[in-house]
């Protein structure tokens, strides 16, 4: 189920030309506040605000409650707590500055990429 959430997330972001995106495997992590976070950046205020609304509203559809959001006030950079998953979204620039992903070099990670549509055999659109 974390899988396809992760998932989820990384589609959110990448429908909203999120980039960079990124999960961090913090379970093995001692006192860490989540199992994961997600870690993506955007190239304007206007797309941050843009992939933080696409990512409550995907969720929101698929019943997972938003614990808690910060900085949509100046949109430089926007956590959402989804309790086992914390999404971090960074204006470019704060992303380089504060490189969050730094401090947990030793964890697992995965990139997000889109995934592409095939068209099957019946002309119906498979992934």
């Amino acid at each position: 189920m974390i899988t396809h959430d992760l998932r989820l997330i990384a589609d959110a972001i990448l429908d909203k030309k999120g980039c960079d995106v990124i999960s961090l495997d913090l379970r093995k992590i001692d006192g860490a506040i989540t199992d994961f976070f997600v870690v993506c950046d955007a190239s304007n205020t206007t797309q941050v605000g843009a992939v933080a609304d696409n990512i409550a509203q995907k969720m929101k559809e698929e019943g997972h409650t938003l614990y808690r959001s910060q900085g949509e006030q100046n949109n430089f950079w926007i956590i959402q707590d989804y309790g086992n998953i914390v999404v971090h979204i960074f204006l470019k620039e704060y992303r380089d500055f504060y490189r969050l992903e730094d401090l947990w070099a030793d964890v697992p990670r995965k990139e997000y990429k889109e995934q592409r549509k095939k068209k099957a055999s019946d002309g119906t659109k498979e992934q």
